[in-house]
Formats: structure tokens, C-alpha cells, sequence
């Protein structure tokens, strides 16, 4: 059951904040909530012929040797699936039943049979005895009670004895209340070698502590609740010394280049487990992947897969980034400018340098603001395009689909129990399947505030467990926001009215825009973090001018006519009297910036057209030239000349 590691080390391994605890109240308290990480392997020291040595064992035999170490003759487990049992030294089952039964076949002779035949099980060297949580909890009593050594219980899968610990049933009541007072006997035995007091314990390893009832551990002052964390720093670097040598191709590597390997490991491995670094150290041999190549290791262990797409988007491409960006986006030249020197970070692997373990961030923020329909959703989608090859790589999601305050199972997904667990969650589906993507959240204010804290720990661990608790990583995405904050504001009575308008310059405009968001997330949210993770990554779109807005509604004209060309060989020219009222109208409706110059386009132009098309029968090969746009009785007409009709 024990790993012990390849390699001594030089320093024993400090024991870890919840070691110490319990070092420093087993004899102050008579029970101890272990909660967190409990499933995990666990690292710590021992002493091994003469030599200090770092071991990986499970909890429950960490608790097995601590608990011998400390001078404890009887050690038992128990879980409502196997009953008692104790793997490591049968001995100890034995000696509980005795200890379980003792005071139970002298007060009660009807009871001697069952006693007789639960010593009887152990003679036929059975690893358990299988009794109910109800009969287990009578035992354990009788046991904690009547024992003249010290004995310590180990309650394992605590978080599945009961159905939901806000509303227990008689017996679940009836058994807990058995334990409670246990709790409340206090048992102490003296030691001779060690010359201490041990009280005889009990311990309940549990997913977490509020999985119990909480009238059984809150304001019981025999009780005391651990939390076992993941990894840390320290741990997972201790884990790299130690197991270096067993990673492909390790005595190949010089000192220096040893350095910067372990310290690549320590930060991309954030929010491993124990047993994940371990199975990451296996993979890498079976996989046959250098140590040199750990990055890809890593990629692979957390994606599955090794190719990085990050690592093809070359220089070459992001060369003539800002042409072909501004080929879609028109009139944004500081937003994309700003853009674009996100992207090439991300793509150079210098995001977040300054932070420690920025491995395994996000690649890149962007927090696109400003008025609508200026390009901010068009922007997102160019660079999936511009990085990966196709707009399919932005994913969307729309936030005003998040306002409610269970909206994060929608996105996360639900927990086990509720609706929708098998399903999984929006935006983990989305990442798991694709680790390699843009994430575009648009209109992130109207999320619940629920949902940032979510993105709090995406922003800064890059990492998500979802409702199925599996962990999806971020590390490989491009994070864009989108909003229309500092767009309006309330006077003093009330009422909504706009904070910037057209005629403002962009850079005063920029400002006003810039201090509404901040603003916003300082002051009425109450949540700076949230805009400290976003950095300097606030990137404001100007308004469509007028010049700007000529080229979209040409760029637009061009589309539709390029299109009629390939799809029904119909050539379609416009006049200088119809292309004037067009953008006559066009520059008249500027306040829904391109998205209403492309209203424009529809009502004035397609919808007539197709109209005109329809109704005079007009076949392939025809040129038609548009002369005249008017209205007529309220309908939009077209006059046409046409040509090979």
C-alpha cells in the first residue's frame, strides 16, 4: 500500500499545518474531522534505517503509522460497505471485537452468541466484519468505552453514512447521537515508553465537514475539524527532487537545465494531486516523453493531447495580423492595436510573467468595451480565426442567459443529485472538448455575481472543477469579455441617460468609458479583484464615424453583391443617386454603429431587391444596375434597368 520514493533526501519534509494540528490537540480533543483531500496520497517523512525518506501512502495508513508511532495498540476501520477491518495487522480486528463485546456478554448472557460468532469470524481469518452503521456505532462505543490501552476508530466514506445531514431519519439520528457521546467521554491511557497521556480517538474521513451533521461537531469542544489540502508549492517541488531520476531521459540534462525543468513541473501543476504528479511520472514512461519535453507531458495529462496549437501560430501569421483584422473590423485601429499586442504575448509565452506558477493561466484577457454594434463580438471571432484557422474556435456564450444566482450549473454544471448532472456544464462541455479555443463572454455585466467568482478562479488558478468534479484547464484558452458599461449612467433622479456620446473625441470618450468600469466593479459590485485579474486589458472601441461607416456599408454592398454573382450569376451595380441615399441613410443611423448601418442594408436594399428579383422573373446571367431606391406608400421600392432578362 506504502510508495516510498527512489531518492533519500537531505531534509526531513516539515510536516504539514493540519500534521501539526493534530499533533497539538490529540490530546486535547477526542475526535477530529478530517475533510478536503482525503482520497489523495499523502506525503510526509519517515525515519528508515537511519535515513529520513519521503513517502506517498494513503491517508488512511499515514493514520495507521502515526497512530502506532504514538504508542496505540488497537487501530480499526470501518465503512458501511466492508464494516470493520483493519488490512494492515488483523490483529488489531481481533482485539476491537474482544474490546466491542467485553461488557455487552457479562451484562446481557443473550447476547453471548452474537459476541461468540463475531470472535468466531476473526478465527476463520476474515478481513471484516460486516455490521450496519446502526450496530457499528453500538460497538464502537462499547469499545472507546471498556478499552484498557489507547484505540483509535478511523471512520472512512463518513460523507455516505447518511442520506442528507440536514434532515436525518430516527436511526441516522439514533446513531449519531451514539458517537456524539462517545465524544463526550474523555479516555485516557499513560504510555510507559513515551511516558504520555493518549486519548483514545476517533476519526471521520469525510469530503466535507458540513457532509456530517453540524449538531454533532459545532459547539462540541471534543471535536476538531482538519482540511487536507492539495499539494502545495513546496510539496510538489519535494515530489520532483525525489522522483527525477525516474523521468524519460533525466541523466541526459545538465544542472542548469534540471532548474528550470523542476521548475516548470512546480507551476503547471498546480491543483495536482499527489496521486495525478504520480500518474503524470508514469504516463511520461509510457509515453516515452523526454523530461525535456515535460511541458507536452503536462499538456497531455491535462488535455489529452500534445499537439499545441499555440506553437503553430508563427510569426509569419501574426505578421499581417492587423490587415487582416482590420479586413473585418473597420475603424478600430487603437481596440485592435491593444488587441494585438495581448496576442502576441500569448503567443510568445510571456502572459503573466510577473505572477509566480503563470504557467497555467489563461493565454491572454481581453475585456472589450464601447458602444454596440462597433465590432467587439466581430473582433473575438477574427482572432479565433486569425490563431487557430476558423471562427468555430470562439466559443459564445451570452450572459444575459446567466442571471439568475443557480445560472453557474447551467455553465459549470450541476451538482451530483440535481437536475442535469449527467450533462455536464456549457462551458466546461466547451473546454473539454476543445482546450484549445477563444472564449468570448459578451455582455458580462449581466451575469449574477455569483458566476464572477467563478472567473475569478478561472482568471487566476486557470483551472475549474466541474458538477462531475473533474478538473477542466484553461491554461490553452483566450479569455474575451465584452460589455457596454459607461454606455449610460442614472442622473440624479434617476433616469438613464448617456455617459458618451458620437461627438465626443475617442480619447475623452476612452476615459469617461474606462472610469465607468471601474466604477462599476469598485464601487457598486464591490468586487476590485475582479478588475484586478482584468489588469490593463480594458480595451474601449470607438464610435462608427461617419468615414468608418461608409467603409462598412461599401464592404457590406460588396458582400451582397459578390454573393448574387456566385450563387445565381446576377450581376447587380448601383448608381451614384441610389449609393448616395444609402449612405445618406446609413450615416443617419450611426447610434447602433454597424449592427444598424447592417439594418439599413436589409431594409433598404435586400429586402427590395429580393423583391425586385422575385417579381420580374430575373434568371442567371442578368446585370442589373440599380437607379433609384424610394419609398412609395410606405414600401421601399427599387428602379431597375436590367439587362439579358
Amino acid at each position: 500500500m506504502n510508495q516510498q520514493t527512489d531518492q533519500p533526501v537531505s531534509e526531513q519534509l516539515k510536516p504539514s499545518a493540519w500534521e501539526l494540528e493534530l499533533e497539538r490537540f490529540k490530546s486535547i480533543k477526542n475526535a477530529f474531522i478530517l475533510e478536503g483531500n482525503i482520497f489523495d496520497l499523502h506525503a510526509h517523512s519517515m525515519e528508515l534505517d537511519g535515513e529520513v525518506k519521503w513517502m506517498i501512502n494513503p491517508l488512511d495508513y499515514f493514520l495507521y503509522q502515526y497512530l502506532m508511532n504514538q504508542g496505540y495498540e488497537t487501530v480499526i476501520y470501518y465503512n458501511h460497505i466492508d464494516g470493520f477491518y483493519n488490512e494492515y495487522n488483523e490483529n488489531h480486528l481481533k482485539q476491537f471485537l474482544q474490546l466491542a463485546k467485553g461488557r455487552e456478554t457479562e451484562s446481557s448472557p443473550s447476547q453471548q452468541p452474537q459476541a461468540q460468532q463475531e470472535a468466531d469470524s476473526v478465527e476463520r481469518n476474515e478481513k471484516s466484519r460486516k455490521v450496519s452503521i446502526d450496530r457499528a456505532t453500538e460497538m464502537i462505543r462499547e469499545a472507546m468505552s471498556s478499552s484498557s490501552h489507547p484505540i483509535g476508530v478511523i471512520l472512512n466514506l463518513s460523507s455516505r453514512y447518511v442520506t442528507s445531514p440536514q434532515e436525518l431519519n430516527d436511526e441516522e439520528r439514533q446513531f449519531y447521537s451514539r458517537l456524539f457521546l462517545t465524544t463526550q467521554k474523555r479516555r485516557q491511557h499513560r504510555v510507559e515508553s513515551t511516558n504520555q497521556q493518549l486519548n483514545n480517538l476517533l476519526f471521520f474521513l469525510s469530503n466535507k465537514a458540513n457532509d456530517i451533521p453540524a449538531w454533532f461537531y459545532l459547539d462540541n469542544p471534543y471535536v476538531k475539524t482538519l482540511h487536507i489540502p492539495k499539494p502545495d508549492r513546496k510539496t510538489r517541488a519535494r515530489f520532483i527532487e525525489s522522483q527525477f531520476r525516474g523521468f524519460v531521459g533525466s541523466e541526459d540534462v545538465t544542472p542548469e537545465e534540471q532548474g528550470q525543468l523542476k521548475q516548470q513541473f512546480i507551476d503547471l501543476t498546480e491543483g495536482f494531486t499527489n496521486i495525478e504528479l504520480n500518474g503524470l511520472r508514469v504516463l511520461c514512461r509510457q509515453e516515452k516523453i523526454h523530461i525535456r519535453n515535460i511541458v507536452e507531458a503536462i499538456r497531455l495529462y491535462k488535455h489529452g493531447v500534445k499537439e499545441n496549437l499555440w506553437e503553430e501560430v508563427g510569426a509569419d501569421r501574426l505578421k499581417n495580423a492587423e490587415q487582416f483584422i482590420e479586413n473585418r473590423v473597420k475603424g478600430q485601429k487603437a481596440a485592435i492595436t491593444q488587441a494585438l499586442d495581448t496576442l502576441k504575448r500569448a503567443v510568445s509565452g510571456m502572459s503573466g510573467l510577473q505572477h509566480s506558477g503563470n504557467s497555467s493561466k489563461p493565454k491572454g484577457i481581453l475585456f472589450l468595451a464601447g458602444p454596440t454594434g462597433t465590432g467587439k463580438t466581430e473582433l473575438a471571432k477574427t482572432i479565433a480565426n486569425l490563431l487557430f484557422g476558423d471562427d468555430s474556435y470562439c466559443q459564445r456564450f451570452d450572459m444575459s442567459e446567466y442571471q439568475q444566482a443557480h445560472a453557474d450549473q447551467k455553465l459549470l454544471g450541476a451538482p451530483p443529485g440535481y437536475v442535469g448532472y449527467e450533462s455536464g456544464g456549457q462551458l466546461t462541455n466547451a473546454v473539454k472538448e476543445n482546450p484549445f479555443s477563444v472564449l468570448l463572454f459578451d455582455e458580462i455585466e449581466k451575469a449574477h455575481p455569483s458566476i464572477l467568482d467563478k472567473f475569478l478562479q478561472i482568471l487566476e488558478d486557470g483551472r475549474m472543477t466541474d458538477g462531475q468534479g473533474e478538473t477542466v484547464y484553461f491554461s490553452e484558452t483566450l479569455i474575451i469579455f465584452t460589455s457596454n458599461l459607461g454606455m449610460y449612467t442614472n442622473d440624479p433622479s434617476g433616469h438613464r441617460v448617456a455617459n458618451v456620446t458620437p461627438d465626443m473625441p475617442y480619447e475623452e470618450m476612452r476615459e469617461w468609458i474606462l472610469t465607468a468600469i471601474k466604477d462599476y466593479f469598485q464601487l457598486e459590485l464591490g468586487r476590485p479583484e475582479i478588475l484586478n485579474r482584468i489588469g490593463d486589458n480594458l480595451v474601449v472601441f470607438d464610435y462608427i464615424r461617419e468615414e468608418v461607416a461608409e467603409m462598412i456599408l461599401a464592404h457590406q454592398l460588396s458582400k451582397i453583391t459578390r454573393a448574387l454573382r456566385e450563387q445565381k450569376d446576377i450581376g447587380v451595380a448601383l448608381s451614384e443617386e441610389a449609393r448616395a441615399y444609402l449612405i445618406k441613410e446609413a450615416l443617419g443611423n450611426l447610434e447602433n454603429g454597424g449592427r444598424g448601418i447592417g439594418n439599413i442594408v436589409e431594409a433598404l436594399f435586400i429586402n427590395p431587391l429580393s423583391r425586385y428579383l422575385y417579381d420580374q422573373n430575373i434568371q442567371s446571367g442578368s446585370q442589373l444596375t440599380i437607379e433609384r431606391i424610394y419609398h412609395e406608400d410606405g414600401v421601399v421600392q427599387m428602379e431597375c434597368a436590367a439587362d439579358h432578362v
